[in-house]
């Protein structure tokens, strides 16, 4: 693979990722020390002293470090400590150091792990705490350059105390990571590029599959079947539907049986190899024959929204301007508008959101930036109404715009209402 690739190159490229005579891998050395210099950079830029990071994502995010994430998002388990300038620490059980010692963005590991969760701890957790801010302390004490300003993500309410009775102010770390996240390097794209290309080909067994007779379940399993051969980890919703259970969206999948001439809406939510997202929405038309003309207006109004907003993106956008810029929907549809217009993507969905203008009391000021990845969002239902229609695209902010990463076809035969 090339090296010191533009976003732009990277947009366009699909990377091996198994190893030949000819192809080289993507540098997951040079993406490791990019994304924990990205952590360091914001810990300055907020005047922080270091970062303490629960969140499975997070660590992986700052090291590389995999280690039961799906466990680790709601037993906390091991835990890293980032300082501005510094040693990276990584507390884990055995098979997280073992992990650790294979990576260079960690620089000392250890096993004086403490137990942060009550199925764990029980009622000696508090305890715990007050030994872990001891713990931390001391970290801070020798490598905080004199500071007292910690972050500390998932805190929840006893981090605070046990750390303020050391003297030691503690601030919510989540705008640290998710600010940091933000901007993508070229490896983080082609690593990506790599989860949709697993996405699309589950995508496509899904359209294969989709007929009259086959479950709503069954249909959803050749996504996870898809992702499961190609190393990927997991899928954070069970988005998939048909027919009525289209409207309202965000019915998960269930045993229902997909009859004839139905539409099927679904959502990837895709965590694929190297721990990235794949997050596509598209719609189906179950067959036979064709689809009726009030499915073809819901289809092509959902596109047509896609469309003009993804036109719209481009570095310096504000995210007011994109709001107010945005498509509009006729009246009937807009009570069940997407909770957002456009939301951020990386190793999950992420900051930020940019809402719709009847959503004003959730708007706030930012813009878009060259190496943000964003998914652009649609779902057109009318309440009350039998089916609606769920369409979503993922793209990177370039220099001059933004380039579509998600590339599965859209259905012609769904295209074809008169607006």
């Amino acid at each position: 693979m090339k090296q010191n690739l533009s976003l732009k190159q990277a947009a366009a490229i699909t990377p091996p990722v198994q190893l030949t005579d000819t192809e080289a891998l993507i540098d997951l050395d040079k993406m490791r020390r990019y994304r924990l210099q990205r952590v360091r950079d914001e810990l300055k830029a907020r005047d922080y002293a270091a970062c303490v990071l629960l969140s499975p994502l997070s660590v992986r995010y700052a090291t590389g470090v995999r280690n039961c994430a799906v466990f680790q998002t709601h037993i906390l388990a091991g835990y890293l400590f980032v300082p501005a300038e510094g040693p990276v620490v990584y507390f884990d059980s055995e098979p997280g150091r073992n992990t650790a010692a294979q990576l260079g963005t960690i620089d000392e590991i250890r096993d004086d792990i403490c137990p942060l969760s009550y199925m764990f701890a029980g009622n000696r957790i508090d305890e715990w705490y007050a030994k872990w801010a001891r713990q931390i302390t001391d970290l801070l004490d020798r490598h905080g350059a004199g500071k007292r300003r910690l972050a500390v993500e998932r805190a929840g309410t006893r981090a605070p105390a046990a750390f303020a009775a050391l003297g030691v102010e503690v601030v919510d770390g989540s705008d640290v990571i998710e600010y940091a996240r933000r901007i993508k390097s070229a490896e983080e794209v082609l690593c990506m590029n790599h989860a949709i290309a697993v996405a699309e080909d589950g995508m496509y067994r899904m359209r294969e599959h989709c007929r009259p007779g086959i479950s709503e379940t069954r249909l959803w399993s050749h996504l996870w079947q898809a992702n499961t051969e190609a190393g990927g980890d997991w899928i954070e919703c069970r988005l998939l539907s048909a027919g009525d259970r289209t409207n309202p969206w965000q019915q998960e999948a269930s045993s229902r049986l997909i009859r004839a001439a139905e539409l099927v809406c679904f959502d990837t939510d895709l965590i694929g190899p190297f721990g990235y997202a794949a997050d596509i929405s598209r719609a189906f038309f179950s067959g036979p024959g064709r689809p009726s003309d009030y499915q073809r207006e819901l289809y092509s109004r959902a596109w047509t929204e896609i469309q003009h907003n993804i036109a719209l993106m481009k570095p310096g956008m504000g995210f007011r301007e994109l709001t107010e810029l945005g498509y509009r929907q006729p009246e009937r549809f807009r009570q069940q508008r997407y909770p957002v217009m456009f939301h951020g993507i990386g190793m999950s969905d992420e900051w930020p959101c940019v809402f719709y203008p009847q959503d004003s009391q959730f708007i706030y000021d930012d813009q878009l930036a060259e190496g943000m990845c964003i998914c652009v969002e649609s779902y057109v239902g009318e309440v009350g109404a039998a089916q609606g229609v769920k369409l979503e695209q993922q793209v990177l902010i370039t220099e001059d715009g933004c380039a579509l990463l998600s590339h599965f076809p859209f259905e012609p035969e769904l295209l074809g209402a008169e607006l």
